[in-house]
């Protein structure tokens, strides 16, 4: 029987532990699965395929994972930036979610969120914020492998007007992904961090994704006010503090991981617990600098996130993978520190464990699900090519991304987007900001 795609005549990337790049290289797809990979110079020596996809030497990847993302906020972008990250939560993004965020803001957030995700290369992504059954159907349309995770906290919040039904809505948010989710969707919990959530919440709803096999998700030791703030109240670091409780696990990821000591790391290690690192996002808040080099060292298994586009201002993998190279390397005054290959394993097979999606998506192994991206390297920015892996963090952008499958299914063809109603997303998100922008807070010049 042929395969359904066979894509050839490109420089393959596997990312499995060891690969080589395969120019010449083809991956042959059936259904939603990755069948076969292979080098094949002629045609003639190509196994039978419904379709062919001749990709002229482009560069043909796994796609990029971010592993913290707050979709919606897209419709936040540039409203509040060069603030402290107090000052910008309390006195602006706090006060513009309670007003405007509801089920169609995070419904069109979230869509405009997946069009730019899918137009930079990502294929799946791990989004946390509130109304997150809006955010869950969004996703699905789009066509993206998701993790969705509802927010929970311990003050009103979008959705949720009394803390106190907090667990109780998170729990039907579970059970409401379970019965009903797309298959590319799982639906699990986000606590927002250790000071917003108090000691009964966050072991409830730890118990809750605990129980049920998901990965649990929460903001950790992301400034050093935090850091002093949960000192102060419990006499022990935001890490010793949750592993007091019994939050940290293999199915704990901790986004951004800032301000954590030698002591700290050894707990994080102990405890398996994974880590999202978000450089663009930590410069732009000045939250510091997370000591990835040494996480790594110790054998903790870290990927990659934007956070959201109020405090990044993008959603752009490359941009992140860019950052992370150069940032370590900088304050370790050491250029060998966070090589090109490691920080592509980051963004895909490593992000992909992260996300306990490590059996599904990552690499391009027969088996697995045919999550891929073609980089258009024929551009003046990317030639010469010596090295893909150092292509893709030094020079390449998102905008090189010239087609996306998720699942078997292109959702991005020559920079189409397949799945999304570009015009209709647009419109409806500056209608939206419209009406944002005439009650938002004016700033100085």
């Amino acid at each position: 029987m042929p395969f359904d795609h066979l894509i050839h005549q490109a420089l393959l990337l596997t990312m499995e532990p060891r690969s080589r790049p395969l120019a010449h290289g083809f991956v042959a797809i059936q259904g939603t699965e990755i069948v076969a990979v292979g080098q094949a110079e002629d045609r003639e020596n190509l196994p039978p395929a419904r379709q062919y996809w001749d990709m002229n030497g482009d560069l043909v990847m796994p796609g990029l994972i971010n592993n913290h993302c707050h979709a919606a906020m897209t419709l936040f972008r540039g409203l509040a930036d060069d603030l402290p990250l107090d000052e910008w939560l309390q006195q602006h993004i706090f006060p513009a979610e309670a007003r405007w965020v509801d089920y169609e803001f995070v419904y069109t957030g979230t869509l405009l969120a997946a069009a730019e995700l899918i137009r930079g290369g990502v294929t799946a992504v791990a989004d946390a914020y509130f109304w997150e059954t809006a955010a869950r159907q969004a996703f699905a349309e789009s066509g993206l492998r998701g993790v969705a995770a509802q927010g929970v906290i311990d003050f009103p919040a979008p959705g949720v007007p009394n803390p106190t039904d907090n667990i109780r809505v998170a729990q039907e948010f579970i059970d409401s992904g379970s019965a009903s989710s797309p298959p590319l969707i799982t639906s699990t919990l986000f606590c927002h961090s250790p000071y917003t959530c108090s000691a009964p919440t966050l072991k409830q709803a730890k118990d809750l994704t605990r129980q049920r096999g998901l990965s649990f998700f929460i903001h950790l030791a992301e400034t050093r006010w935090e850091e002093a703030q949960i000192r102060r109240q419990t006499g022990l670091s935001p890490v010793a503090y949750l592993d007091s409780l019994g939050i940290l696990d293999e199915m704990t990821v901790a986004a951004h991981a800032v301000w954590v000591d030698p002591a700290d790391q050894e707990i994080l290690a102990r405890r398996g617990v994974k880590i999202c690192h978000c450089p663009e996002c930590n410069l732009k808040l000045a939250s510091g600098v997370a000591p990835i080099p040494d996480l790594l060292a110790r054998g903790l298994v870290i990927g990659l996130g934007t956070d959201g586009a109020a405090s990044n201002n993008n959603l752009n993998i490359f941009g992140e993978m860019n950052l992370a190279a150069k940032l370590h390397k900088a304050i370790r005054l050491d250029p060998t520190v966070m090589s090109a290959r490691e920080v592509v394993e980051l963004a895909t097979s490593k992000g992909a464990q992260v996300l306990d999606l490590g059996e599904i998506t990552g690499t391009l192994t027969p088996g697995k699900c045919a999550d891929l991206i073609v980089v258009n390297l024929h551009q003046p920015h990317l030639t010469p090519l010596y090295d893909p892996y150092s292509h893709l963090v030094y020079a390449a952008a998102a905008s090189d991304v010239q087609h996306v499958m998720v699942h078997g299914r292109w959702l991005m063809l020559d920079r189409r987007l397949l799945t999304l109603d570009w015009p209709t997303i647009k419109r409806k998100a500056l209608a939206l900001a419209e009406r944002i922008n005439s009650t938002a807070a004016r700033f100085p010049a």
